[in-house]
């Protein structure tokens, strides 16, 4: 019997935990291959594939972001090969079976929650007798004359997670380990009962073995794994487990990333001093979900929280600058309004994370909240991913305007591309930083950017251009000359190369421009040791170096967020591989705790070759007969 797994992930990244644990499972005893799709890929070429491969048996593995795009290969597989076996799996089909069966007259069975066993039983059944009954945790249908009955077999107990083998062996995944995201799971199962999550339904963890777990790690590692997600749930839920890998981790990395989903309010002071004190910068990130911040939110959705000692971990972390954060909200919750959602926002941008994801509620199935949608007058997509169209708070309309929120947060603060700016906006200009994300994201959508693609230099010269002629959205606080003097220094270190073109108008003259590149390449030391240390010529000046003058004192600003203009700033950005700056060094902006986002002038951008240098000049300096 000839059995294929199959699943269409996200992205040709991304690989899929799931059926590598039901090959390991079962390949023992039967002949399994796997197949990985995109959701991006033409339905024809993945059902050709499938077809080409002559299953017998073929298991999808479904969530909400492909249960759609499966249910059209499921479609066209039956009709070119009727006699196949499909079979589903997954989140998105454990919960409401007999909708699913019903819905999909090509599915032949459904395996309900955890897979391994009830899917080697299944295979065994279909290799054999076909006793479908017997399987504990599948559905199916049944045909009684002209009538169909669907089947729902009692639930499979919880496995035993030491008679699991490894699903991190296969030789076929090695070559593409360095190119692909590995997912790994040291426990299953959540503590926790958020309505809003699928994990709350399953009470307890439980944990695989703790020597299984490094050996698998390690072989990944020497393997070339360059990036391993863990998928638990609440990694830190049990400090000496937790310490004990992370540990392993530090003393084994090779370079190799590894990301967690932490809970932080948990998280013990004396795991925290260790990894400040032991792990190496960008080793390791943490997925913190926040999602609310509303007391009355929280409590609705079973979430307990505290968020002055989530707070305290946080900054905790980013001050050991060794860990990058990704923060999680959620909008759309029960309780949480549209100004409860602002205040929730301004709360966790307000600790700084390297990355700040603001989702929207989706209404899960299998969920208490989806359950209890109608207490708060829920209304949502039928379909996948059922992302929340309202409730009884928060209106369509609100929605829309936060999604304008979600836009321009992804593009501007998450990608990094102009930290200084904007946090000289949110802090110094706009009353909040929601109140700056909004106004922008109305501004975008107003000028249709929604709808066309931007290079770097469009998301610049828009922000620009809201800045300029956004009219009463834009606070009297703004200082334009100082925004646009932020916005040259983050457009400057953006590049790993001299730019070609800039976005604004360059209005140094030339023998202006000339005489600062003959006083740089003579009078080096006025800059700094540093500069003078690289001996640049004044051909190479030219050859290397962008200049622009600001006209304030740019390295009091970045040192102790002071905006003086009884001196001006010549900033002289050098690039190419010898000057100085080491590959692999802290994002610009990240962790910083000066109030332009570094902590200090001549701090550069992670993996880029752009060097920035402050020289301090007087006002009418160069701007005469001095030239």
């Amino acid at each position: 019997m000839n059995v294929v797994l199959a699943t269409l992930n996200a992205k040709f990244i991304h690989t899929s935990l799931a059926l590598r644990c039901l090959k390991a499972y079962s390949e023992r005893d039967f002949h399994i291959e796997i197949a990985e799709y995109t959701i991006k890929d033409p339905p024809m070429n993945i059902v050709s594939d499938l077809f080409s491969r002559d299953p017998d048996v073929v298991g999808f593995s479904c969530y909400i972001w492909n249960i759609e795009e499966t249910i059209v290969v499921i479609d066209m597989l039956r009709k070119i090969k009727p006699s196949v076996k499909i079979v589903l799996g997954g989140p998105e089909v454990s919960y409401d079976t007999e909708y699913w069966l019903r819905r999909l007259p090509a599915v032949d069975c459904i395996v309900v929650g955890e897979g391994e066993e009830t899917f080697h039983h299944l295979l065994t059944e279909l290799q054999g007798e076909e006793k479908l009954h017997m399987v504990f945790g599948l559905a199916y249908r049944k045909r009684r004359g002209d009538e169909e009955e669907i089947i729902i077999n009692p639930p499979r107990p919880k496995l035993d997670l030491s008679r699991l083998p490894s699903p991190h062996r296969f030789p076929e995944d090695v070559a593409q380990l360095p190119n692909r995201v590995v997912y790994f799971e040291t426990s299953r199962g959540c503590p926790f009962m958020c309505q809003f999550c699928l994990s709350s339904i399953e009470v307890g963890v439980r944990y695989f073995d703790m020597e299984r777990t490094k050996a698998d790690l390690l072989y990944l590692i020497e393997s070339g794994a360059k990036l391993i997600k863990f998928v638990d749930r609440t990694f830190n839920i049990k400090r000496d487990y937790a310490l004990e890998i992370f540990k392993f981790l530090i003393e084994n990395h090779r370079g190799c990333v590894f990301q967690f989903e932490i809970t932080a309010d948990i998280m013990r002071p004396e795991v925290l001093d260790y990894l400040a004190k032991h792990a190496p910068p960008g080793i390791f990130r943490f997925e913190i979900g926040v999602q609310s911040t509303n007391d009355p939110t929280n409590e609705a959705v079973k979430r307990r929280q505290n968020f002055a000692k989530l707070s305290r971990t946080v900054t905790a972390i980013r001050e050991s600058g060794k860990i990058d954060q990704h923060l999680d909200l959620i909008a759309g919750l029960p309780h949480e309004d549209y100004d409860t959602f602002r205040k929730t926002f301004n709360d966790v941008f307000a600790l700084r994370p390297e990355e700040l994801q603001l989702g929207f509620l989706k209404m899960l199935r299998g969920t208490g909240l989806r359950h209890n949608a109608d207490k708060y007058g829920y209304i949502y997509m039928d379909r996948s991913p059922y992302e929340i169209l309202g409730n009884d708070v928060l209106p369509f309309s609100d929605i829309v305007r936060i999604k304008r929120v979600e836009d321009v947060l992804e593009k501007y603060w998450n990608a990094h591309r102009m930290d200084r700016t904007l946090l000289y906006l949110v802090d110094r200009v706009f009353e909040s930083p929601f109140d700056f994300f909004q106004a922008f994201g109305d501004y975008w959508e107003e000028r249709g950017w929604q709808k066309i693609g931007h290079q770097l230099e469009d998301l610049f010269s828009r922000l620009w251009s809201f800045l300029t002629e956004g009219g009463e959205r834009i606070p009297a606080a703004l200082e334009p000359d100082v925004a646009l003097a932020l916005m040259k220094y983050d457009y400057f270190l953006n590049h790993n190369y001299k730019p070609r073109k800039i976005w604004w108008p360059f209005t140094m003259e030339k023998r202006v421009a000339a005489y600062w590149l003959r006083r740089l390449a003579e009078r080096p030391a006025d800059v700094s040791d540093a500069f003078a240390a690289m001996a640049l010529t004044e051909k190479e000046l030219h050859k290397r170096a962008v200049i622009e003058r600001l006209p304030f004192d740019l390295g009091a600003y970045l040192e102790c967020g002071e905006i003086r203009r009884d001196a001006h700033t010549l900033l002289v950005v050098l690039y190419g591989a010898d000057t100085g700056m080491t590959a692999g060094g802290e994002r610009s902006g990240a962790g910083a705790d000066a109030p332009g986002g570094r902590r200090g002038a001549e701090a550069g951008s992670a993996g880029r070759s752009a060097r920035p240098f402050l020289l301090r000049i007087r006002p009418g300096e160069a701007d005469g007969d001095q030239a």
